[in-house]
């Protein structure tokens, strides 16, 4: 889906339809993309440039830098932005979340902040506060709650299993519809730059269940490779993280999503992707063959 673009305007005009999804709203002049090194926010920022959109990164590193643990960060680079994309690291579930999230927000209605997208994950309580913050604010805003991202085995933790040859995880049989952080990154673009997803909390997942062992089979099919699953428990996983020197952050992160998010609850697909995009998800199995091809998993482990 493409859009043209028309010319930037500070703020949202005036004519609805009386409906918050139908808000017309200017084309973004300058897109503030937070975590925009990150898995979502490099594909979002590469995406809107190719649009012609400019792109204003958030992180540490940038000028004027982002850090959502320094609050005096974000006014400059809040300044002269039409719209946020809002990506919260580490993640929307640890606690006091939605008290930054809040200040945020608050800042953002402040310096005249246009629309708002806000990466959210699929059946996390706590990022539901910071759901109803966003979609409750003055600024038009989209949710985009999000399933396990499938690029968790090329591009994150899950990776170094992958080259060492066995995925060691604390899931069972329970299913996930594994989501391409490519149709995440279409469906936030498409709610920064176009009309007509104002309002919307998009639930996007992949279009089939899998359990983890099955989704590290299709990777040993697909590259060649004799890739076991072992599963062990929480607990023993926590202690092995403990035990590699995992900051107590990560550790609990990861220990919540294994013993709240993957207890079934999100063993189900959804239809965001279609509805934002007028096109079905990607499938697991066309991730795997590119990222295969793209050489995500040549080399060794920590390479």
């Amino acid at each position: 889906m493409t859009t043209t673009q028309s010319s930037p305007s500070p703020v949202p005009t005036t004519s609805t339809t009386g409906d918050p999804g139908r808000t017309t709203l200017p084309a973004p002049g300058t897109v503030l993309v937070l975590g925009g090194t990150g898995k979502t926010g490099r594909r979002i920022t590469a995406r809107l440039r190719d649009r012609g959109v400019a792109v204003r990164v958030g992180s540490r590193s940038a000028t004027p830098a982002f850090d959502w643990e320094d609050a005096t960060t974000w006014d400059a680079a809040l300044a002269g932005v039409d719209a946020v994309y809002v990506c919260f690291v580490p993640d929307l579930a640890v606690p006091g979340a939605g008290d930054v999230i809040g200040a945020f927000v608050a800042r953002a209605e402040a310096a005249g902040v246009s629309r708002l997208v806000l990466l959210s994950g699929r059946g996390e309580e706590g990022a539901e506060e910071c759901e109803r913050l966003v979609l409750g604010s003055r600024i038009p805003a989209t949710v985009v709650r999000a399933a396990w991202f499938d690029q968790n085995f090329s591009e994150y933790y899950l990776v170094d299993g992958v080259l060492a040859g066995e995925v060691v995880l604390p899931a069972g049989d329970v299913t996930e519809p594994f989501v391409d952080v490519d149709d995440i990154a279409d469906v936030a673009v498409a709610a920064l730059t176009e009309d007509g997803h104002a309002g919307e909390l998009y639930e996007v997942t992949g279009p089939r269940l899998l359990t983890f062992a099955q989704a590290v089979a299709e990777i040993g099919a697909a590259t060649g490779r004799e890739i076991g699953y072992v599963e062990v428990t929480v607990a023993d996983y926590a202690a092995a993280m403990t035990s590699m020197g995992a900051p107590e952050g990560d550790v609990w992160l990861l220990t919540y999503l294994f013993t709240t998010v993957l207890d079934g609850r999100n063993s189900s697909v959804a239809d965001g992707v279609e509805r934002a995009l007028g096109r079905p998800p990607r499938d697991f199995a066309e991730y795997v063959r590119d990222a295969a091809a793209a050489g995500a998993w040549d080399g060794a482990p920590g390479a």
